[in-house]
């Protein structure tokens, strides 16, 4: 018989703080990570983050630096935007493809410097990245294990932050980084995050991220500072307009079904890629692309009632013309939302549809059509997500 250490998943650096912390004893897998659903409850967690702050330990986010004489020329070949106009100290979105212009996954480009990055993602690219790289000078290291994060996010993470010392971190931009004291080493801290509100994510060496997580909740403790789990993130990022792979899109990488993966274009990224810097994977593909159209088009829907469209059919008429890949109610915007993917002739803004949405109550499936319609734009952003100086709130 083998014993539990043997058959136990991966901890993160933070586990023993989050083990403490996690009163449901509810847990979820992330890439071979144990991490928790939810701490105590979902809705204490969600109004953390929109009205205090809420720390999520996004350790198992996957982490690789990469380095060389040729780093930034190896990754403006891999990535869709243009790398270069990403300055040292700043980070970027991106996306990348493969030959046929689909989307392999999306992720943040950390710019340490001179052909310096770290590209975090959700999935796991290092055969690809390495194959990539053949005639590149480059060296690609997985540094997943290598550091701790926290996103502390919230309209009191500035407080938060600056209570525990980091003189000037109100001052950093978004997309901004940069490095602050701490004990006897260091930690990063980026203006980034997955909720659109004022937040930031703290980057630590394991031996110190018990004492940064120590030192964080002491300094947050009248401040509404919380631990929050995958179900509350997964509200705000919904709420905020955020893509997320493996359920709003397949990873291209990961298909095994013909048409399953999406392009840029067909998930609404189709701003993250630049034709003008010249050569890059799946250029021609998107070309073609662009000059002919798209077949499907990523949307948000503003649906009638209270129960979220999870899974549901989309409807134009008796026509079933796409599918729900993410759904919520969201309580600070008051809005039942959904995101979609439809065939691309039916994705204008003011567009009518129905969503097909099954719901169980006590062994009951019910059977629901619900008026829905095509919306702008997310509904939510807060103002303090860009507002620099950070505020005190």
């Amino acid at each position: 018989m083998r014993s539990h250490d043997e058959t136990m998943m991966l901890q993160t650096p933070f586990h023993s703080r989050v083990a403490k912390a996690c009163e449901l004893n509810q847990w979820d897998e992330w890439k071979g990570y144990t991490t928790p659903a939810a701490y105590t409850e979902v809705e204490q967690e969600y109004f953390a983050v929109r009205n205090s702050t809420g720390v999520f330990d996004l350790s198992p986010m996957t982490k690789y630096r990469i380095t060389g004489a040729d780093a930034e020329l190896y990754l403006n070949k891999v990535m869709t935007r243009d790398v270069r106009k990403i300055n040292p100290d700043r980070v970027g979105y991106t996306i990348w493809c493969n030959d046929a212009g689909q989307v392999m996954d999306d992720g943040t480009l950390f710019n340490f410097g001179e052909n310096n990055y770290r590209l975090c993602s959700y999935t796991r690219v290092m055969d690809w990245l390495q194959w990539s790289a053949m005639g590149f000078d480059v060296e690609i290291i997985d540094e997943t294990a290598d550091f701790g994060a926290l996103a502390v996010q919230g309209p009191t993470s500035c407080a938060v932050l600056k209570a525990m010392g980091f003189k000037g971190i109100e001052k950093l931009k978004p997309f901004g980084m940069s490095h602050f004291p701490f004990e006897d080493a260091e930690v990063m801290i980026s203006r980034t995050g997955f909720t659109g509100d004022l937040g930031y994510e703290l980057w630590v060496e394991p031996p110190k991220a018990i004492t940064l997580w120590d030192r964080l909740f002491d300094a947050g403790s009248n401040l509404g500072i919380r631990a929050i789990g995958g179900n509350a993130l997964e509200m705000v990022r919904i709420e905020a307009g955020f893509l997320q792979a493996g359920v709003d899109f397949v990873p291209a990488e990961e298909t095994v079904r013909v048409g399953r993966s999406r392009s840029p274009f067909e998930l609404g990224l189709g701003w993250l890629v630049d034709f003008d810097k010249g050569v890059f994977n799946g250029r021609q593909a998107l070309l073609k692309e662009k000059r002919e159209g798209s077949r499907y088009a990523f949307v948000f829907l503003d649906v009638e009632g209270n129960k979220p469209a999870e899974h549901s059919f989309i409807l134009k008429g008796n026509k079933e013309i796409g599918t729900v890949t993410s759904a919520a109610w969201c309580p600070t915007a008051k809005s039942n939302i959904a995101f979609a993917q439809i065939e691309s002739k039916y994705a204008n803004s003011g567009e009518n549809l129905t969503a097909e949405i099954y719901y169980q109550t006590e062994l009951k499936w019910t059977r629901l059509l619900a008026k829905c319609r095509v919306i702008d734009s997310p509904v939510f952003s807060s103002p303090k997500r860009r507002q620099t100086p950070a505020p005190d709130f």
